[in-house]
């Protein structure tokens, strides 16, 4: 009868074959591609500004003399406006997603952290845009350099501040989305072949 074979008597196994290096995650990089992201992405709010300008409904308004009154009381108008800020955020959320996918697939922290500040920041310029470009506020010189009965555009206002999650929302979704269907792949381990011991040990 032979004797079991010591560990050291055993046949070696073959060497596993070195798993591929990982790109290092560089905090200075990553902290330059977020600032500029958020620049880039606020800058767009004057865009979004404007189209919110162009396309809100207004909300006429109507003076006596004396006081100021909607011309229609059952009107939407106001809700008209968050809306519509509300549909065109999303819609340049989504494009600010795929644009901000597109120059970086590799993805990466700072990216997507950027994106998501710039989209705040420039939902706020937004705002304040529309409404600065927008009818002045003081109804009550509005109203006396229009006249008695004439009919006047109110201020453009966003009533609901909430809609000004609505970029970051949608251009954040985007890009996980995007990452998720069409981003790289974490590479997989290879594989471990064992070589079996010459017969006869």
């Amino acid at each position: 009868m032979t004797a079991p074979l010591t560990p050291h008597d055993q046949w070696p196994p073959a060497p596993l074959p070195p798993f591929p290096e990982r790109d290092r995650m560089d905090p200075v990089r990553e902290l330059k591609n977020g600032v500029l992201t958020a620049v880039l992405v606020a800058v767009a709010g004057v865009v979004l500004g404007l189209l919110w300008l162009w396309l809100a409904p207004r909300i006429p308004l109507v003076s006596d003399g004396k006081a100021v009154y909607l011309k229609d009381t059952e009107g939407e108008q106001a809700i008209g406006a968050d809306g519509t800020f509300v549909l065109l955020a999303l819609a340049v959320g989504v494009l600010t997603g795929a644009v901000v996918f597109w120059r970086n697939r590799r993805g990466g922290v700072g990216v997507v952290l950027g994106m998501a500040v710039g989209a705040v920041l420039g939902s706020v310029l937004a705002w304040r845009l529309g409404t600065w470009l927008g009818p002045t506020s003081d109804l009550i010189a509005h109203a006396r350099a229009v006249g008695a009965k004439k009919v006047f555009d109110g201020p453009l206002e966003l009533q609901a501040k909430g809609a000004l999650l609505a970029w970051p929302v949608g251009a954040v979704l985007t890009h996980l989305l995007l990452t998720t269907g069409f981003g790289p792949r974490d590479e997989q381990p290879p594989a471990v072949h064992w070589n079996p011991p010459p017969p006869g040990v």
